[in-house]
């Protein structure tokens, strides 16, 4: 993949002939000012540094605070004290080792690394579009490429080459497919109706996030917190991605120049589903219907252990223990689908890819390492807690509260998303300030993290910092030698205001008519 991204990747203003243009010498400022960002391992142990200094000045200031609806006074204390450093070899290893998302997300990407890598996914993703009439092809890409997030990043590299694919089968533009299918799944990553690890993610830093506050841990941040939302949204991308590359792109592109191999998928990628795989996936679903039957019955029977407290159905250890559930889930339908086309052919193959997605894995596990520090000694110290309560201070006497407060907070997200794309950094970076800003002003963390959701998906697409940009641009020059940059960037240009209005749309009609995010997940605090 090298390779292919650095022959793709020329540069914007490099076609022949021609000099930099507006547009172009932006999205040069946006790449130069993201590439002088450190790695996010380094921007978070530069954070824990300057937040080291500055709780503890402020511990020498005698700072203190008092959280609207308590009388308890909180002093923040100084990490460069006596108390701070013995609190730090204390709890280095508990930061980390408790860190919320870490086991949670590692679970989950075993089960869906099973699923993915015996070819379960893929072929999910081959059936759904592939057999879609012409008519039907764009939505049907479109709603695919929505729940793409499940597949994690493989998502990006699967899905438009073989939406070009089934696009040029069905006789319409293939790169009318390519590139609607990237925008689809850039902007939809972070809905859809399948949990995969990004919802895990997000909801172990936002549990963290909440401890910020006094009685913070009491609000509801399970897994599920976001999934009617998530839901809802992804239905209503899917008709506007459908929407906007059959009536606004398509027609708009020229006739592209087929590749001389006469094949798109010449490394092997094609659209077609043999018997074999069609029998796998009949069997993985039967298996995942029948595990599903199983549990909800559990869950529905009286006097479960699957209800909570009273029988009741919401609460319940069914949600908080959700993250199990669909461990054995993914798991089992990978494993049968497995067994079905032989892509598993012994039962030490099973573990040996649950290590392999662990392993893909290490970069994270690395970073959330410094985050862990980070968001703890932002905790311990009361630095969190004095800036949630003065920017809920600043945001009430600014008048920004409710839904407009959010929408400005989508639109922050929305710019730093160009310069940081890796999520989990930059939820870490604002959910420890903003999630306790937003509760405090009567917002519950779920709701906050659903916005959050909109701004780390909305502008993922024209970033120049997501390499993936640049690898689409290189199946791009498949059907047009000569397409540069700007001219991938002019064209996915169509979706980022639609999809941003959409997303915000169906935020604010759960928050117009105070519907609940998820299971037991309210948008208003009690």
């Amino acid at each position: 993949m090298q390779d292919t991204l650095a022959q793709a990747s020329p540069g914007p203003g490099t076609g022949p002939g021609s000099g930099p243009g507006l547009l172009d010498r932006v999205l040069g400022g946006i790449e130069r000012a993201g590439n002088r960002l450190p790695h996010p391992f380094y921007l978070f142990t530069l954070l824990f540094v300057v937040l080291a200094v500055v709780s503890t000045v402020l511990a020498a200031l005698d700072a203190r605070v008092t959280v609207p609806g308590t009388e308890d006074e909180l002093q923040v204390k100084g990490l460069l004290t006596g108390e701070g450093l013995r609190w730090l070899l204390e709890n280095l290893i508990p930061n980390f080792t408790g860190f919320p998302s870490l086991g949670t997300v590692l679970l989950m990407m075993m089960a869906v690394g099973v699923a993915e890598k015996t070819g379960l996914l893929e072929a999910v993703v081959r059936a759904t579009i592939a057999r879609a009439p012409a008519r039907v092809l764009p939505y049907a890409m479109a709603f695919v490429a929505c729940q793409g997030h499940v597949m994690s990043d493989i998502a990006i590299l699967v899905i438009p080459p073989l939406a070009a694919l089934a696009f040029r089968s069905a006789g319409r533009n293939p790169v009318a497919g390519l590139i609607g299918a990237f925008a689809c799944v850039c902007a939809g990553y972070a809905a859809g109706f399948i949990i995969g690890s990004l919802d895990a993610l997000y909801t172990g830093i936002t549990q963290t996030a909440v401890t910020v506050l006094p009685n913070g841990a009491e609000a509801p941040t399970h897994i599920l917190v976001n999934y009617f939302f998530t839901a809802a949204a992804s239905l209503v991308l899917a008709l506007m991605g459908g929407f906007l590359t059959a009536r606004v792109l398509e027609p708009r592109l020229p006739q592209p120049e087929l590749d001389p191999s006469g094949e798109f998928g010449a490394d092997g990628v094609t659209a077609e589903v043999t018997a074999v795989e069609r029998r796998g996936l009949r069997n993985a679903g039967l298996s995942f219907l029948g595990y599903a039957a199983v549990v909800v019955t559990g869950w529905l029977l009286p006097d479960s252990p699957l209800r909570g407290e009273g029988g009741a159905l919401v609460p319940s250890p069914l949600l908080s223990g959700i993250v199990p559930l669909l461990f054995v889930a993914f798991l089992l339908a990978g494993v049968v689908y497995g067994v079905t086309v032989r892509s598993l052919s012994k039962a030490d193959d099973v573990p040996r890819l649950m290590a392999d997605s662990v392993t893909n894995m290490s970069g994270y596990i690395v970073l959330i390492f410094a985050i862990s520090q980070v968001i703890g000694v932002f905790n311990w110290s009361g630095v969190g807690t004095l800036l949630a309560v003065k920017c809920a201070s600043l945001l009430e006497s600014a008048g920004l509260t409710g839904f407009l407060g959010i929408a400005l907070f989508v639109l922050l997200v929305c710019v730093l998303n160009l310069f940081i794309t890796s999520g989990s950094a930059l939820w870490s970076l604002m959910a420890p300030v903003f999630v306790p800003t937003f509760m405090l002003l009567g917002l519950e963390p779920a709701f906050t993290q659903a916005a959050f959701r909109i701004g780390d998906s909305a502008t993922q697409m024209i970033t120049p910092m997501n390499p993936y940009l640049f690898l689409t641009l290189a199946l791009l020059r498949r059907y047009e030698p000569s397409a540069q940059l700007g001219t991938l960037l002019s064209r996915l240009s169509v979706f980022v205001v639609p999809f941003l209005i959409a997303w915000l749309a169906v935020l604010g009609i759960f928050y117009g008519f105070d519907l609940p995010l998820g299971p037991g997940a309210a948008i208003h605090s009690p």
